[in-house]
Formats: structure tokens, C-alpha cells, sequence
């Protein structure tokens, strides 16, 4: 093998897991290793739900949802409602269509 071309090897490297404060020690070509989540505190090995949420994704998304637009809402079914009426007002003095047809089945 060639001298001088591979990493050193740090046999006694620190890996710190900030998600729970533990810290455990392995090989690595690096001398301390700072992870969100490791097989300490991860779902998988764990077998126990934990969301981590280092950029708050999780309640700005659960903030929108529970300050969402109700009228907006309301007023796009008012629309598509309006816009449904219509349809059925313009086809009724004249033939049906396959879609009339189908929604008087229903």
C-alpha cells in the first residue's frame, strides 16, 4: 500500500448523540462525531415513537392546520356547488348528458 494517501484512523473516537446526551466510542476516521440520532435513540432499533424536530417543521405544520381558512373552504364548496347548479339548470331544457344522467342515479 502506498504511504501517505489514507486518513488517519482514530481507534478511541467519541460519537455524541444530541437527541438523548449519550455518547459511545468507535472507529472512525474522525475524532469526535456529533449525530442528531443514532441506533441509541432511533425508532427502528428502539422500537419507541420520538419525533425530533430540530427546525420546528412539526408545529409550524400542526399551526397551519389548526388556523387553516374555514371561509375559503366554505367558499370553494359554495362555488363548486353554484357551478354544479348551473350545469344542471342549462341541460334541463334541453337533452341530458351522460353526466346528468349518471347524477340523477345517484
Amino acid at each position: 500500500m502506498k504511504k501517505g494517501i489514507h486518513p488517519q484512523l482514530f481507534k478511541n473516537a467519541k460519537v455524541h448523540d444530541l437527541s438523548s446526551g449519550k455518547s459511545f466510542i468507535l472507529a472512525s476516521t474522525k475524532e469526535e462525531i456529533s449525530l442528531e440520532v443514532t441506533n441509541l435513540t432511533h425508532p427502528f432499533y428502539t422500537g419507541k415513537q420520538k419525533i425530533v424536530d430540530t427546525e420546528n417543521l412539526v408545529k409550524k405544520f400542526e399551526h397551519k392546520r389548526t388556523n387553516k381558512n374555514t371561509d375559503a373552504v366554505q367558499r370553494k364548496k359554495d362555488k363548486r356547488l353554484r357551478r354544479s347548479q348551473k350545469t344542471t339548470a342549462v341541460n334541463s331544457g334541453s337533452k341530458l348528458t351522460l353526466k346528468d344522467m349518471l347524477n340523477s342515479m345517484k
